[in-house]
């Protein structure tokens, strides 16, 4: 990226995208402008947040756009979108299980709608629907319990038979003759599924834009804590003071939070995903089975994305498996059948922090300034845009707006949990 010394408190003039601007760069060929810059790293700013991925840069956009705060800076070690964010597999839902955790990512999923336009940069959202398979009476009392609670939230959730099902996804073996019959499904028309990177690009860019700095192959080593608060940020590039830090990061956060002295429950589990080679699109929907443990998409491309429940080892290693690939593969094809000639390409892995009632950790902490917004387990992706919004109205105001208020740490010590593993658990 270009180098921008800018004083970075006010609103950068961006560019926008548009069909004019394509006609005129095609006509008269011309660099397109850098869509975020690079920056010396100053040694104060008026917030720090750890974390390049969706999570701190939508936090870091929503506090500049709604608050007013322009003196931000985001801290990646590696590059924008390197963890979580780029290693999900970008499904989109809200049809959740308790009513705070659907309320909060229907809030996502509106602002996925017309995230868009808001960024002026095309993320690739496409609600094709979502449909999580029912293959036992059990989990079919558990699709009409959820249906019930989505419906009294205002979200688009329905159970529908095997033969709708079948409707639906064409390919799916919905015979009664299957080892796991299917006896039914929670249809979300809602769902669907996005362009990861795009969003990662198109908050770093709105960011930016904002006056933000955004500082990648920066290492956060330590955090000072002084009478009770914090007084700044040790990095390898060295020191920045500041009175407020937030912990936006996956797959670490329980190190990053013990930096400040805050110890977070949380335990650090892979998950594994697969790509297929590209063919014609023929499936419209996502389709989970959680009996199965696999969930399968399409991209807009052909691919067939694939996915499975975390592995059953706490680890912080990002390499597949090759049980994971002999178990996922089988158990697609115990749905989809005619699958069986299509190729692999690849697999990969992401860190996944899981809380003991699989809900996030968000909200102020023990030490004043210093904010979490971790434990997102499996389904962090999809609340970015949400978390992004409550987060920096948390970090403006010193107190979590209502929509996040039952996910704080403090729950833990009070009993009250969230428990979401009933609508989580392998139900991306």
């Amino acid at each position: 990226m270009s180098t921008s010394n800018g004083n970075g408190n006010g609103h950068r003039r961006v560019r926008g995208y548009s069909a004019w601007s394509l006609l005129r760069h095609g006509l008269a060929p011309s660099a397109w402008p850098r869509a975020w810059h690079e920056h010396e790293l100053r040694g104060s700013y008026d917030a720090v947040i750890i974390g390049g991925g969706v999570h701190g840069l939508a936090t870091a956009y929503y506090l500049a756009r709604d608050h007013g705060m322009r003196n931000i800076a985001v801290l990646e070690r590696a590059y924008i979108g390197s963890g979580g964010s780029g290693r999900n597999t970008a499904i989109l839902r809200s049809n959740y299980l308790t009513p705070e955790g659907v309320r909060f990512y229907d809030r996502s999923i509106k602002l996925y709608e017309h995230l868009a336009a808001d960024l002026n940069f095309n993320v690739m959202f496409s609600q094709r629907g979502h449909l999580t398979l029912a293959h036992n009476d059990a989990s079919l009392r558990t699709m009409r319990w959820r249906t019930e609670v989505n419906k009294l939230q205002g979200v688009d959730s329905e159970v529908i038979d095997a033969d709708r099902v079948g409707e639906l996804v064409p390919h799916l073996d919905t015979s009664a003759e299957t080892r796991y019959p299917i006896l039914g499904a929670l249809y979300h028309p809602p769902g669907g599924i996005v362009r990861h990177d795009a969003v990662v690009w198109g908050y770093a860019r709105a960011a930016d834009a904002h006056g933000v700095h955004i500082h990648q192959q920066t290492e956060v080593t330590g955090i000072d804590v002084a009478h009770g608060r914090v007084t700044g940020v040790q990095t390898n590039r060295g020191r920045i003071a500041t009175p407020v830090v937030l912990n936006a990061t996956a797959g670490w956060s329980s190190l990053v939070s013990h930096m400040a002295g805050v110890e977070m429950p949380v335990q650090t589990f892979p998950l594994q995903a697969a790509v297929t080679e590209p063919v014609r699109p023929f499936l419209d929907t996502v389709v989970v089975s959680g009996t199965l443990h696999v969930y399968v998409s399409q991209t807009d491309r052909g691919e067939l994305v694939f996915g499975a429940s975390v592995d059953p080892f706490a680890s912080y290693s990002v390499r597949g498996s090759l049980e994971f690939t002999e178990g996922i593969a089988g158990h697609v094809l115990e749905l989809m059948p005619s699958l069986a000639k299509m190729r692999l390409l690849r697999q990969w892995a992401g860190l996944c922090d899981m809380t003991p009632d699989y809900s996030p950790i968000m909200g102020p902490t023990p030490v004043e300034g210093f904010y979490v917004d971790v434990g997102w387990g499996t389904y962090g992706f999809k609340a970015g845009p949400v978390s992004g919004e409550a987060m920096a109205a948390c970090l403006a105001e010193g107190k979590p707006p209502e929509i996040i208020s039952a996910f704080g740490l403090d729950r833990f010590l009070e009993g009250r949990l969230v428990g979401e593993k009933g609508a989580a658990a392998v139900g991306h």
